[in-house]
């Protein structure tokens, strides 16, 4: 005979023993008993419940931040100071940041910054590199190209046929 407990976990009576035991059947919990008992014994495999939160940087603009120092600056009292930090969702190391850019004259202290290694390489010289091996391609096509033209002649005069060359000019 099964019983459902007080505390919601399926106990089985064993004979006609009044003690009640934990589950036979330790892959049985509380909610295949309930759904075992509505879909008639049959229950499909449940999915893992259990998220794993992806972490994001969060990333704060320069208008934000000074009116979360504004706030803070206007309170009173310090438990004041942690309301906000806690209804914002932020730490006290935030403010300290913030306010040492605010003080430091930083204009673009309080802008996010973009993370990562800092890009020493100037500009123009990666298109300078790239226009580098262009010219080096074009020159090597040139190179067989005028090989190729010189065989043509030689294969020209050796049949007969009199190549004549253009005017360059």
């Amino acid at each position: 005979m099964t019983v459902i407990s007080e505390q919601g976990g399926k106990e089985t009576q064993h004979g006609n023993d009044e003690r009640f035991c934990p589950p036979c059947d330790p892959g049985d919990g509380i909610l295949d008993s309930v759904l075992g008992d509505i879909t008639g014994g049959s229950t499909a495999r449940r999915p893992n419940p259990e998220v794993v939160a992806r972490a994001k940087r969060r990333r704060f603009t320069a208008e934000y931040k000074r009116k979360i120092l504004a706030q803070t600056d206007a309170v009173k009292g310090s438990g004041d100071i942690g309301a906000v930090l806690r209804r914002e969702g932020l730490y006290s190391s935030h403010l300290t940041k913030w306010r040492r850019e605010r003080e430091d004259g930083i204009l673009e202290g309080l802008t996010p910054q973009k993370r990562g290694p800092k890009v020493k390489a100037d500009p123009l010289a990666g298109e300078n590199q790239k226009l580098r091996r262009d010219n080096e391609r074009l020159a090597d096509q040139l190179r067989k190209a005028e090989i190729v033209i010189d065989v043509q002649k030689k294969v020209a005069m050796l049949l007969g046929h009199p190549f004549q060359e253009a005017d360059q000019s």
